[in-house]
């Protein structure tokens, strides 16, 4: 696979997979505008192994608690904040597992994909996010998590299924409409898509046993890298923008690429 496919997928997998703007959208933009044909199964993997490695080392000390709380959390004691971390991020992966299994078992994931869903999603879900970011206070800080929010920003990140809704943008949304403040929000947010990347991750990497194309290896570890980097750029750009302006900039991107899609879409 060329070079600069390599960076291209990479450089948009990264950026877009954390900011609220819908990595779908834009890779599904990504073949059309450049006439080549799907990256394939193992090269989206790698992407995703890069963007997990990225959220994990941004937030390596909150991270680190959690981890640290995994064997109080199986021995069932609940008594330390790292244990507590980790059972909140594991109630609110369980809903988004068990609404993709379903799709899966039912065969619906390809039948979402289309151009002008992911365009509607884009833009109605972009208005959504602009909506409860406008209206909602800012209260609540991440140590206030609770198993009642970790569960109902669960179901919001279910909805994160359906291409175009952006994972980050709707369990930002939903961390907003709960009251926690823009960054806490997004922080949330980005803890709660490490299991939630693992689990796909390994989900997809099922179809790859066996696989042991030199040449593929060699363009998958090329994309994880980059996707890596990238991705992180684009954490440390989010946040340090969210200390001085909302989610509105964002929202915007999203009306303008929506229409795009839409238009692409209906012509």
């Amino acid at each position: 696979m060329p070079l600069f496919y390599l960076v291209l997928v990479a450089l948009v997998q990264g950026i877009t997979e954390f900011l609220p703007i819908s990595s779908s959208g834009h890779l599904v933009l990504l073949p059309a505008l450049t006439g080549h044909v799907d990256q394939g199964l193992l090269i989206d993997v790698a992407a995703h192994v890069g963007t997990l490695g990225a959220v994990i080392l941004f937030f390596w000390a909150d991270v680190r608690v959690a981890v640290a709380g995994l064997p109080s959390l199986v021995r069932g004691r609940v008594d330390e904040p790292g244990a507590w971390l980790a059972l909140c991020l594991a109630v609110a992966t369980v809903p988004v597992i068990i609404a993709g299994l379903i799709l899966s078992v039912l065969d619906l994931s390809d039948a979402l994909r289309s151009v002008a869903v992911i365009g509607w999603t884009t833009i109605i879900f972009g208005l959504v996010l602009w909506y409860f970011d406008q209206r909602a206070p800012e209260q609540h800080t991440a140590s206030d998590w609770t198993l009642k929010d970790a569960v109902i920003m669960g179901l919001w990140q279910v909805i994160a299924l359906v291409p175009g809704t952006s994972r980050s943008g709707i369990t930002i949304t939903g961390g907003r409409a709960l009251g926690y403040t823009r960054k806490d929000a997004a922080k949330l947010s980005m803890l709660m898509s490490i299991p939630t990347i693992l689990a796909s991750g390994m989900l997809l990497s099922l179809d790859l046993i066996g696989t042991t194309d030199a040449g593929v290896i060699r363009d998958a570890a090329i994309v994880a890298f980059l996707s890596l980097l990238a991705a992180l750029l684009a954490l440390k750009l989010m946040f340090r923008l969210l200390e001085s302006v909302s989610f509105t900039p964002y929202v915007i991107y999203r009306m303008i690429l929506g229409t795009g899609l839409l238009i692409w879409a209906y012509t």
